[in-house]
């Protein structure tokens, strides 16, 4: 079991999901900020924007991937109210939520001073009907720079970095990018462990069973095992765990976002710690 004092940065991914509750990882993080842990948060959102999107009239769309990854597809409208439930909605009520709490938050999109920037995907492969097509018009993208110096101004300063998608393409144009992917390369840029809080526990061998979690990851053999288990959403986070420890990363935890201290349990033993140890070799 790890203890508190050997981290002294950390990066907290909050999910968006409907079971998400963030107020106690909120509450948390002040209290880590406050005895002297640097923090970053960096969130999702798809619960608000699908229901704003609702409330608006429009209907959510996902497609999935030929390699099985469900996502969002985000035309030029849907963009749009992207922008609004992300920057305006989630991040304004996690930044209060922290300020609240004690932590001098600070909220950020990826398009503030270029901290997410990358391509735009011209058109996404997609499956449907069991059939592979490519969708044109998405809004979307793939991180390929941080601006870290932005983060390590603020954090120096005793700030707490509150970031989210979207990012700044390289057309000069805001898009979307996957929530969980701009957290592993904020932690990679940062040297961060990267605390990914969802609605589950952890990684599980049996997705139905929460006593299968797998509870550390330290060899190749470990890893294999990892990918294997993970199934849906959380094949997801287990690729955001590979790139954040590819990126620089030294430890992933995936863990509860609705624990008792959600973010010290994690990092105290919770969830599924992933060490950089298990990346295959040549991958670190």
């Amino acid at each position: 079991m790890s203890d508190i004092s050997d981290y002294d940065r950390v990066v907290v991914k909050i999910g968006g999901a409907k079971a998400v509750e963030p107020e106690g990882a909120l509450a948390d993080i002040a209290d880590l900020v406050d005895e002297g842990v640097e923090m970053a948060v960096v969130h999702g959102g798809s619960t608000a924007v699908d229901d704003t999107l609702e409330r608006m009239g429009m209907e959510p769309e996902y497609v999935e991937t030929p390699g099985g990854v469900v996502g969002r597809f985000t035309d030029e409208e849907t963009m749009d109210v992207f922008k609004m439930a992300m920057a305006g909605l989630v991040n304004t009520d996690l930044v209060t939520g922290l300020r609240n709490a004690g932590a001098d938050a600070v909220g950020l999109s990826g398009v503030d001073g270029g901290l997410l920037t990358g391509s735009r995907k011209d058109a996404v492969r997609v499956v449907e009907d069991g059939k592979k097509k490519i969708r044109r018009g998405d809004h979307s993208g793939t991180i390929k720079q941080i601006n870290a110096d932005l983060l390590e101004s603020l954090l120096a300063d005793g700030y707490t970095p509150v970031a989210s998608p979207p990012m700044l393409a390289d057309d000069g144009v805001a898009v979307n990018t996957d929530a969980d992917r701009a957290s592993a390369a904020v932690a990679g840029a940062l040297g961060a462990t990267l605390v990914s809080l969802t609605d589950v526990e952890g990684v599980y061998r049996d997705p139905d069973d929460p006593s299968t979690r797998i509870e550390r990851v330290e060899t190749a053999d470990d890893f294999a095992a990892l990918e294997s288990a993970a199934e849906g959403f959380m094949s997801r986070k287990v690729m955001a765990a590979t790139e954040a420890l590819e990126g620089g990363a030294p430890e992933v935890v995936v863990a509860s976002a609705n624990a008792d201290r959600p973010v010290r349990t994690a990092l105290e033993g919770g969830g599924t710690h992933v060490l950089q140890s298990a990346l295959p070799e040549g991958d670190e």
